[in-house]
């Protein structure tokens, strides 16, 4: 049942919305400028078939207010990393990034955070990040220790150690006014880790302080705050020379098909095309080219130019994000001639290359996944619609190039089979079926999918086999989404963000929507 939006009460301000499904798990996490227009948009006729799908899960949904439009955006984003709804974008394994923990003792230590598989932090602590693989933050872990004067024994010991000898800790295993400064090192450290502009803050800070400790004869905690400036000099010199390393462009392009966005980039080091990845998202609710460029820079360095096919919506505001995170300004173009035109025209070919030759983003993953001798540009789906003996019929769904194509959809009254044996009038109706298009001397599809498990796949199979035919088949089990294949015992489990199981996924309720119709105008038939 599709959930009654006129039941709850929607703000008009700004902020983001936490779509639930029945079992209360978030599913999707969207923001709005006004959270009233944005929400109700979901509930009007004519969305495309992922947005239905997003809808019909919907059982609840909750709202966050935030003062401004640029707050929701960065409230957005982060929600997303941490709850990771199935209908949103996700680029990466987030596991892939690192992130660092301020631990939950007494005294507090700076730690790498470790996660387990289903994304959980481990030990309890205030978490930063993410970081990426070779991040300043990370190698210089050590540096910001010593920074900060944060201690790094597993057990505080009665007496200090070589570290304060060495003058990397003031000691407050032993010492009461290191205790007493202690939470001071930890809340500078802290904002530090939010970001570059804190860094600069914090460094003025001491600076002023080193002075006043001069002016008032404190030499030893004058040498003591520069020895820190000194350090953190090291860890601002390092992140410059990272960023020299890498390039100051990037570009990106994005081609639209069938509510699908594939996004490619090339990532130039000193002028030279040096690496490059392919990205797909579905266009559902506020998933956009905006905010992907967000995300994706969450986990990457940010360049000064950040070169696109077509300008971002919102691009200023996120030009605006882009630049406060990094601490440099950062502008978004969309090139108009020369060598940043030939590149971004080189993405959108190659673009329209994995359009024309895979169709659907989706069918190209069904083609590994399932290992088919070629991409399933005609798939045929069917369904038992089965209502008591009286009352069971056979549909099937078409889809062309990963879209229904309703002028090929079938529908099939059992003829042969009494009962309610579901596995046999599969059988039956794919026998029909192509033996009929045999006989018509007609294409047949590139993969049969059957709604059901083993045993219908196996009822499948015979039917093939008894025409002489040996077309890929498969079957989807509804209740875990369990792919069947006749060439393994064990199921596959597709991923629920990928496109291929949304395909598939659709090609059943398809089927199904088809069969349960035809099933009720035969009962209303029979009535009258």
């Amino acid at each position: 049942m599709t959930f009654d939006i006129s039941k709850i009460q929607i703000p008009t301000d700004p902020g983001i919305y936490l779509m639930k499904d029945s079992d209360a798990k978030i599913i999707y996490i969207g923001k709005a400028k006004n959270l009233k227009h944005r929400v109700k948009s979901y509930f009007l006729k004519n969305q495309n078939y992922k947005t239905q799908k997003l809808v019909e899960n919907i059982a609840n949904i909750e709202f966050v207010l935030t003062d401004n439009e640029s707050e929701a955006f960065l409230l957005e984003s982060n929600m997303i990393k941490k709850y990771r709804p199935r209908f949103n974008i996700e680029l990466k394994d987030q596991q892939r990034y690192t992130y660092l923990r301020i631990s939950d003792e007494k005294y507090p230590r700076l730690l790498v955070a470790r996660r387990t598989r289903d994304g959980k932090f481990l030990g309890k602590g205030k978490i930063f990040g993410p970081f990426t693989q070779g991040s300043s933050k990370l190698l210089t872990i050590g540096t910001l220790r010593k920074s900060f004067q944060i201690r790094i024994c597993k057990t505080l010991p009665k007496k200090v150690c070589l570290e304060y000898h060495l003058g990397n800790c003031e000691g407050p295993c032993e010492f009461k006014d290191a205790q007493e400064r202690y939470s001071k090192h930890v809340s500078a450290l802290e904002d530090v880790l939010k970001g570059k502009n804190q860094m600069k803050i914090f460094t003025k800070k001491l600076e002023d302080e080193m002075h006043q400790a001069a002016d008032l004869q404190q030499f030893e905690r004058a040498k003591d705050i520069r020895d820190t400036l000194i350090r953190l000099g090291s860890l601002q010199t390092k992140q410059k020379m990272e960023y020299v390393d890498n390039s100051d462009e990037e570009y990106f392009g994005i081609g639209i098909k069938e509510h699908t966005a594939t996004v490619m980039n090339f990532r130039m080091i000193h002028g030279v095309i040096r690496d490059s990845d392919k990205f797909f998202f579905d266009l559902v609710g506020d998933n956009s080219f905006s905010n992907f460029l967000y995300q994706y820079y969450t986990t990457h360095k940010i360049p000064k130019f950040i070169l696109v096919s077509d300008l971002p919506e919102n691009y200023k505001l996120l030009e605006s994000l882009l630049s406060e995170q990094s601490g440099f300004e950062v502008k978004i173009l969309v090139p108009s001639k020369g060598k940043r035109k030939n590149i971004i025209s080189l993405i959108i070919k190659n673009i329209e290359l994995i359009h024309s030759t895979g169709g659907d983003p989706g069918l190209a993953e069904l083609k590994d996944l399932l290992d088919l001798p070629v991409i399933p540009n005609i798939i045929e789906c069917f369904d038992i619609s089965n209502h008591g003996e009286d009352f069971a019929v056979g549909s099937m769904s078409r889809f062309v190039n990963g879209i229904p194509d309703k002028s090929g959809y079938r529908k099939f009254k059992i003829q042969t089979v009494s009962g309610r044996d579901d596995f046999a009038m599969i059988g039956e109706i794919i026998k029909r079926r192509y033996y009929r298009l045999l006989e018509e001397n007609s294409e047949l599809p590139d993969l049969i999918v059957i709604d059901g498990g083993k045993g219908q796949l196996s009822s499948a199979i015979k039917s093939l086999i008894s025409l002489g035919l040996k077309l890929p088949c498969i079957s989807l089990a509804k209740e875990n989404e369990e792919v069947y294949t006749p060439k393994s015992k064990n199921p596959i489990v597709i991923p629920k963000n990928k496109p291929s199981l949304k395909i598939l996924q659709h090609a059943r309720d398809e089927a199904h929507r088809f069969g349960v119709s035809y099933n009720r105008t035969i009962r209303k038939n029979q009535i009258k």
